[in-house]
């Protein structure tokens, strides 16, 4: 038996699109560790589009923007496997058809549509999931690290995000009245997805935050994977209502030295070049 005592758990993992997407390593970090997978995607194209990468596992179709298909959800997975011991929520969704725009001019059905799909989805799946949780089941959903950084080019999702991460304290409150079921976020810094790879200057933003890290070394995203296994695993237990930033420093090293000479100096910076 390993260290997180994984073995024959059963762990909904929602979000896999690619082999880049972070719930698709925390998926395979889980079963290296024992534990069974149950995988959720949001559309019958994306478990076409996913089937060469998960293969024989099990998969559900599951829309979160529909609340009848995340009660759907429960339903067949109760129906099928019975206690459910984890649940991974790493899903966000932000229409960007119409390009980056300043925050004030964001759409009202933009803002709501994020926040139904990337924030108030967890609220319902951990409603719906309830009656078939393991009394001292884990859900660990995916946020970012930098929830009070204004971002121009992230827009309305930082707000989102944030919202994100509150709903996930205030269900860790909300489920201790009759559970010991716990309640956190991994937020880790900048990211090499696919998902990420979208962001309008998002390779400069990835360079940067890179070189504002301790080791000048972004993050990768098994890093994310090994502490979402660990928040989903009992040796978890004392944490509920966290917030686990993952950054490697990036968020308290604004005053590197490196980084203030090249921003006061940018010309050392295109020698070095």
């Amino acid at each position: 038996m390993g260290f997180l005592n994984l073995e024959g758990k059963n762990v909904l993992v929602m979000g896999v699109a690619n082999r880049k997407s972070v719930a698709w390593f925390v998926a395979k970090t889980l079963e290296e560790e024992g534990a069974k997978v149950i995988y959720s995607v949001r559309s019958e194209a994306r478990k076409e589009s996913a089937a060469k990468l998960l293969k024989d596992r099990p998969v559900y179709v599951c829309d979160v923007e529909n609340p009848d298909q995340v009660k759907r959800l429960a339903t067949e997975i109760g129906r099928d496997f019975g206690a459910v011991h984890g649940i991974v929520h790493s899903i966000a969704f932000a229409n960007y058809s119409e390009g980056f725009k300043p925050f004030h001019e964001t759409k009202r059905e933009d803002y709501l549509q994020a926040t139904a799909i990337s924030s108030f989805s967890i609220v319902e799946v951990a409603n719906a999931f309830k009656p078939i949780l393991d009394n001292k089941a884990s859900v660990v959903a995916i946020s970012i690290s930098s929830l009070t950084i204004t971002a121009a080019n992230y827009g309305y999702m930082s707000p989102v995000k944030a919202a994100l991460d509150s709903s996930i304290r205030y269900l860790a409150k909300s489920f201790s009245k009759d559970t010991e079921v716990r309640f956190n976020t991994v937020n880790p810094g900048t990211l090499k997805t696919s998902a990420s790879a979208g962001i309008p200057g998002y390779l400069e933003s990835y360079l940067y935050s890179e070189k504002l890290t301790y080791r000048k070394r972004a993050l990768n995203t098994q890093e994310v994977a090994n502490a979402v296994a660990f928040l989903i695993s009992d040796r978890s237990s004392g944490m509920n209502g966290a917030s686990m930033v993952l950054d490697a420093g990036m968020g308290l090293n604004y005053f590197d030295e490196e980084v203030v000479r090249l921003a006061m100096r940018p010309e050392e910076g295109n020698k070095d070049a």
